[in-house]
């Protein structure tokens, strides 16, 4: 099968690598295209070249996914695949540009470096050459998580929009702290801020472009700041706000966490 990647980042790179397949690279950049194909044994294209193959995989950054969509769709024999991350418009995009062929979103929820992963999927007449690219990413050793575009798009407004905000809020608002104070809670959020902002911009620039969630964040930041700030005047307050974000962290049998702290958190 010979397949051609739009877009040489790295969670195109990613795709070239866990395929089975000939890889062609097309990019804005066509160092980068060249450098990713030697990088995983494939070859560069022109962005506009009119070369036809099995599969075009789009994994351009979110603004962009649908205008990519449509303008290398006609490259698709068989299939067309996007990994832009967000669903509900590229799914579509592809379902106009391309009714005839196989169409699959694909969300690997997980950085390229920290592959293998769960992989998001909403598969559109899906047949052989989608089934084939799954298998090969089976093999790699990543687990498919069936959904749908609406599903997978409200599911990120809070699995990457509110995280993300809430993380970067954090950074700003944190201080130095002394070495030796940190607690369980602290050392894990200043492990995440660590991650977070080791990335690129862009990227999460482009998630909180696509998904709302940064706006209930703030404003549940400025909830609990109300009620810490009215309780002599009302105790029971800040515990009703404790209860009831609790209540959202339910384990997967549906029970209520017992509400226990871990040790210096209390």
């Amino acid at each position: 099968m010979d397949v051609l990647i739009v877009g040489a980042g790295a969670v195109g790179c990613w795709m070239a690598g866990s395929l089975d397949a000939d890889v062609a690279f097309a990019d804005v950049d066509p160092t980068a295209a060249a450098e990713a194909a030697s990088a995983v044994g494939g070859r560069a294209v022109a962005l506009d070249a009119d070369e036809r193959f099995a599969a075009v995989v789009v994994a351009v950054p979110m603004g962009v996914a649908e205008e990519a969509i449509a303008t290398h769709a006609p490259k698709a024999r068989e299939a067309i695949v996007d990994l832009a991350g967000v669903m509900t418009g590229p799914a579509e995009a592809m379902a106009e540009h391309a009714p005839d062929l196989e169409r699959a979103s694909l969300h690997p929820l997980f950085a390229p470096e920290n592959a293998p992963g769960r992989i998001a999927i909403v598969a559109e007449n899906a047949g052989p050459t989608i089934a084939a690219m799954r298998a090969d990413l089976e093999t790699a050793g990543n687990a498919f998580v069936e959904t749908t575009p609406g599903e997978h798009d409200r599911a990120m407004e809070t699995v990457q929009a509110r995280v993300h905000a809430a993380v970067l809020a954090f950074g700003l608002a944190a201080e130095p702290v002394p070495e030796g104070f940190g607690t369980p809670v602290y050392d894990a959020l200043e492990a995440l801020r660590q991650e977070v902002t080791d990335g690129t911009p862009r990227v999460y620039a482009d998630i909180q472009a696509a998904f709302d969630g940064a706006e209930d964040v703030a404003a549940a930041a400025r909830r609990v700041a109300d009620a810490a700030e009215r309780i002599e005047d009302d105790p029971a307050a800040f515990e009703r706000l404790y209860r009831e974000a609790g209540a959202t962290a339910r384990d997967e049998d549906g029970n209520e966490p017992d509400g226990n702290g871990p040790p210096g958190d209390g």
